[in-house]
C-alpha cells in the first residue's frame, strides 16, 4: 500500500488542499485548510523514522517559513505526520512519544501502517468527525412507526406501502 497516496486520498475528502514536496530526504504530502496546514512524511523503518524526523521537520519548515509567517492565526495549527510501514513493538512507543514535543509543529507519529484502515485512524485527528450509526439487527417498520407517532397510522401504513403519493396526501388531509 502507498501510504502518501493514500492520506493525500483521505486528506482531500476531508477538504484539505494537497500537493507534493520532494525538496527533503523523501518526498512529503502538503496539505493545507481554511484552519489549519501540515506535511506527511512517511519512513521506511522505525528506525529511520526515530532517527531523522526532526531533521525532516526542520527542513519542511525552513522551506514554508515565508508562508508559514504570512499564515495568520493558521500558523498555530501546523501539524508535522510521521508514518512508517516497519512493525517493531519495542519502537512503536518510542515513535508514539514524538507526539508529545511540542516544539515547532503539533505531532501526529505512527508505526505498523500497512492498510488504508491504518491511515485514517493515524490522520483522525486532521479528519472531520463521522459518525458511523450502529445499525443492528431491528425492525426498520417498527422504528420508522416509533418515530412518526405523532403522524396518523393509517397514513404511515399508506406511506410504508405502494400508496401513491396522491392518496397518502388525501389521507393525511383527512385526519387533519
Amino acid at each position: 500500500m502507498d501510504i502518501f497516496t493514500q492520506a493525500e486520498i483521505l486528506l482531500r475528502d476531508a477538504q484539505y488542499e494537497t500537493w507534493a514536496w520532494t525538496g527533503s530526504a523523501g518526498p512529503v504530502t502538503c496539505f493545507e485548510n481554511a484552519a489549519l496546514m501540515g506535511f506527511v512524511h512517511v519512513f521506511d523503518s522505525a528506525d529511520a523514522l526515530l532517527g531523522t524526523w526532526k531533521e525532516n521537520q526542520q527542513t519542511v519548515l525552513a522551506r514554508h517559513a515565508a508562508s508559514l509567517r504570512g499564515a495568520g492565526a493558521k500558523a498555530w495549527n501546523v501539524y508535522s505526520v510521521f508514518l512508517t510501514p516497519g512493525q517493531d513493538a519495542r519502537r512503536g512507543r518510542e515513535i508514539e512519544r514524538i507526539e508529545e514535543d511540542f516544539s515547532l509543529t503539533r505531532k501526529i507519529a505512527r508505526a505498523s501502517i500497512t492498510t488504508p484502515d491504518d491511515v485514517e485512524k493515524a490522520l483522525l485527528p486532521l479528519l472531520s468527525i463521522r459518525s458511523k450509526p450502529l445499525l443492528g439487527a431491528s425492525n426498520f417498520e417498527t422504528r420508522l412507526r416509533t418515530r412518526l407517532k405523532d403522524i396518523p397510522p393509517d397514513a404511515v401504513t399508506a406511506f410504508l406501502s405502494e400508496t401513491t403519493p396522491a392518496e397518502i396526501a388525501r389521507i393525511l388531509g383527512a385526519t387533519s
